[in-house]
């Protein structure tokens, strides 16, 4: 049985574990709200996006079908793989489901023989495809936790020369959906070629109005001057909705990894709190023990003595 002193020091680690675990729940909690309204303010923007590329689209309908990131390939032999994870840990099971959704997502490109070549958002992801010996041909570390439209961008415009080059044929992203501190799932997107639907916000809801109608219904009926030519400016506006959707999974993989830590935080917390409950009810039996066994002690010595 363990020592009085053995089982103090055991609840002393335990309550210092408990004060880490408590302060980075509230930390991840304070930075949930922050990422939060950070989605929110991406929303205006990928709005106007779909808004001007359906206007300069309307001016020479005939652009859309040679624009090269909308063409789909008539064979897919080589796909990319965008897993966003994160460069951190303790966050449940987080980084551990986009992995195994990107080795999933390997092995039926292997079943039907396709090709695969992994690019990796985060630390954590880049380290577990190197441990397990997959090839990975680029890295991206260093920002997930406070991720920005440059860092969106350089890795938008990588996949897309890749994709213009035809050294890929199709490429996916792979990252945390998230839907509440609670609840984020993993979602599989097709990056590129790009979905004409998507582009253009089909069954997406409408932005609303300005309160002015008369504005509103002139800004609709006015006529539009295009600088550069649509020929140019249409081929951008795509690229510019890559780097946009590249982002918002960004966003949207650092909301998640917040929340996943501040549930884990908290129920390491919990389990903490338990532990020491349980250590100190284990520390009682065992002073009774001891002083049990001092009583017995006494009374031996006393009938021997007398």
């Amino acid at each position: 049985m363990a020592t009085q002193k053995e089982v103090a020091n055991r609840i002393s680690a335990v309550k210092n574990v408990h004060k880490i675990t408590r302060a980075m729940e509230m930390v991840a909690a304070a930075r949930l709200r922050r990422a939060e309204q950070r989605i929110d303010a991406m929303r205006p923007y990928a709005q106007a996006i779909r808004k001007m590329t359906q206007q300069v689209a309307a001016a020479d309908e005939g652009l859309i079908s040679r624009v090269e990131l909308l063409s789909e390939r008539e064979s897919i032999e080589r796909v990319g793989i965008l897993l966003v994870t994160g460069d951190r840990g303790l966050a449940g099971a987080f980084n551990t489901q986009i992995i195994r959704e990107g080795l999933r997502l390997k092995g039926a490109y292997r079943s039907e023989g396709t090709q695969t070549t992994f690019s990796v958002v985060g630390r954590r992801g880049n380290s577990t495809l190197n441990f397990r010996g997959e090839e990975v041909a680029d890295s991206y570390i260093g920002f997930t936790d406070r991720p920005s439209f440059t860092d969106a961008r350089r890795i938008s415009r990588d996949l897309v020369t890749a994709y213009i080059d035809r050294k890929l044929d199709r490429v996916d992203l792979v990252y945390n959906r998230y839907v509440s501190p609670l609840t984020q799932y993993v979602r599989r997107q097709t990056l590129l070629p790009l979905s004409k639907a998507e582009v253009f916000g089909e069954g997406v809801p409408e932005p609303e109005q300005p309160a002015d109608a008369e504005l509103a219904e002139a800004h609709m009926n006015a006529y539009w001057v295009h600088e550069p030519d649509p020929e140019i400016l249409l081929p951008m506006l795509f690229e510019e909705y890559v780097d946009l959707s590249v982002y918002r999974a960004l966003l949207e993989s650092a909301a998640s990894e917040l929340g996943a830590r501040m549930t884990a935080m908290r129920n390491a917390s919990e389990n903490a709190q338990d532990m020491v409950r349980d250590l100190t009810l284990e520390l009682n039996r065992v002073r009774q023990a001891e002083i049990t066994q001092e009583i017995l002690e006494v009374v031996a010595g006393a009938e021997a003595l007398g």
